[in-house]
């Protein structure tokens, strides 16, 4: 299972994000030493100043896969050629709808162009993704037809997009599961997040037998998103059995500079990387967690680089109010401790704000002398 992330291409497509050149520098780094098995990292046709960024990036010399995006034309390989590029991937639209947007309708006319610019970019020697853009949306007999052309000039992968993030996971593991039945081509997932699934679709598309899946940093990209770099790669590592390092110094780091340069807010309760996401305010919750750190943790704040907290709020129990006065060096009255609850939820539900660990120690000495 390998993770193609495009952060550096769909992810800056995002609306209102643009990436200097040190930023992608930095990003690609980032990417690779966070665990990222390939990268598509822009796309030529931009003109020169994107190319040039692109030979930049090269000039890292980072030892995995470096993809460009391009139309499945002539002129959009050309522009990756002289950048110096060993892989591409080459975009047509496959479903309905699109065909006729942007090619009438005429498939033959779109896989006679397919054909020559898949030759000509094995001719050079280059690893060929044929991305079939709209594929949730397209005919399956055609998508097979795609691939059975792919096979037969030397491709090398076949993107399945939900361009428009409408499937769902029961659906892609269906879908893909078809596509690998036909031992044509490996298979890439590319979804987006409209419905807020496409995560959840690339890891059902790798459940089905594809071999890698595109995802970007924070799930940045058009509309709502792609499919999460960093729960991709917790779910790849931890629930489906691919036991790689994670490197949590590098993953921080480059959260935190996606989200700069992006300009994006991380909300405090993202998987794998908000940082209350390890914050049990729950009694039960909390009172199991004092007996097993595994009670209610699917994993642990230290392989995500984040700390496990205990607030004082509405719904703490008296685990936590003996919790935070044992920190302080008080052993508590259990008596007064449940005595205290009703005041504390009622301190924290006026003024919409948790204790901290010093007022819930003049809560409770107030308690004693009384």
């Amino acid at each position: 299972m390998l993770i193609n992330d495009t952060t550096l291409r769909d992810g800056e497509q995002a609306p209102y994000v643009a990436f200097n050149t040190q930023e992608k520098l930095e990003i690609a780094t980032l990417l690779y030493e966070a665990g990222a098995h390939e990268l598509e990292v822009g796309i030529p046709a931009m003109g020169k100043k994107e190319q040039e960024d692109l030979k930049e990036i090269l000039a890292l010399n980072l030892p995995i896969q470096i993809m460009s995006w391009n139309r499945a034309t002539l002129s959009d390989l050309e522009a990756s050629l002289k950048c110096g590029l060993k892989a591409v991937d080459l975009s047509i639209p496959v479903s309905d709808i699109l065909i006729d947007v942007k090619f009438n309708g005429d498939k033959t006319k779109l896989l006679n162009q397919l054909e020559s610019t898949v030759l000509a970019a094995k001719k050079e020697g280059l690893f060929v993704c044929i991305g079939g853009e709209d594929s949730s949306r397209a005919n399956n007999a055609f998508l097979k037809e795609v691939m059975q052309l792919g096979k037969r000039l030397g491709a090398n992968r076949f993107r399945y997009c939900d361009t428009v993030g409408i499937l769902t996971p029961y659906k892609t593991y269906d879908n893909i599961k078809t596509l690998v039945s036909y031992d044509l081509l490996d298979i890439e997932m590319h979804t987006h997040n409209d419905f807020g699934m496409g995560t959840a679709n690339a890891i059902a598309g790798f459940e089905a037998g594809a071999k890698s899946a595109n995802t970007t940093v924070i799930g940045l990209g058009e509309r709502a998103g792609n499919a999460s770099f960093e729960q991709v790669l917790m779910t790849v590592n931890r629930l489906l059995g691919q036991q790689g390092h994670i490197n949590i110094k590098a993953l921080k780091t480059l959260i935190r500079k996606v989200s700069h340069a992006s300009n994006r807010r991380l909300d405090s309760s993202l998987p794998i990387i908000g940082k209350n996401i390890f914050s049990h305010e729950s009694g039960i919750h909390v009172n199991g967690m004092m007996k097993s750190k595994s009670s209610y943790e699917p994993f642990t704040p230290k392989e995500v680089g984040l700390k496990r907290e205990f607030p004082i709020g509405k719904h703490s129990g008296s685990s936590t109010l003996i919790y935070h006065l044992k920190t302080l060096g008080i052993e508590a009255n259990k008596e007064i401790v449940q005595k205290l609850l009703p005041q504390v939820r009622d301190i924290v539900t006026q003024r919409k704000k948790v204790l901290n660990a010093y007022e819930l120690k003049e809560l409770y000495l107030c308690s004693l002398a009384t």
